[in-house]
C-alpha cells in the first residue's frame, strides 16, 4: 500500500532491481540507488492483475488504459493531507464532543413560546 498516492491504480517495476513499487516515492523510501530511467516500463494492473509494458517514447492518450481491462491508470494523483481532528470512542457511548443545540445557556430563560426566535432553525 502506497503513503504517498492514495489512489494508484497500477505498480511499476524498477528496471534497476527488478523490483515493484507502488510509486517511485516508494522506490526512493527503501533503495540505496536513484530510480533508473528507461524508455519500456512494466506495470501491474491493480484491478485485474496483469502486468503490461508501455513503450514511454511512443506513448499516446489511449496508452492511458490497461490493455486487459481498461482501467485508466493515468489520473490526478490523491496524496495525503495533514489535518487535526478529534478522535472519540463512538459516539453513542461518549457524547461529550458533540454540540446539543437544543440546550440553553441559563441566561436563555424562555418565558413564552412567542418569545422564541426560530428563524435559524427554518430550511
Amino acid at each position: 500500500m502506497c503513503k504517498h498516492i492514495l489512489n494508484a491504480q497500477v505498480a511499476i517495476r524498477a528496471p534497476c532491481c527488478k523490483k515493484w513499487f507502488d510509486c517511485a516515492e516508494c522506490h526512493a523510501a527503501v533503495s540505496d540507488h536513484p530510480l533508473r530511467k528507461t524508455d519500456e516500463m512494466a506495470f501491474a494492473c491493480k484491478k485485474c492483475k496483469k502486468v503490461f509494458r508501455k513503450d514511454m517514447t511512443d506513448y499516446e492518450e489511449e496508452d492511458e488504459f490497461c490493455p486487459h481491462c481498461d482501467n485508466q491508470y493515468v489520473i490526478d494523483a490523491l496524496t495525503p493531507e495533514a489535518s487535526i481532528g478529534i478522535e472519540t470512542e463512538d459516539i453513542r457511548v461518549d457524547n461529550r464532543v458533540v454540540r446539543d443545540d437544543r440546550l440553553r445557556k441559563k441566561t436563555e430563560q424562555v418565558t413564552s413560546i412567542f418569545g422564541i426566535d426560530g428563524s435559524h432553525m427554518m430550511g
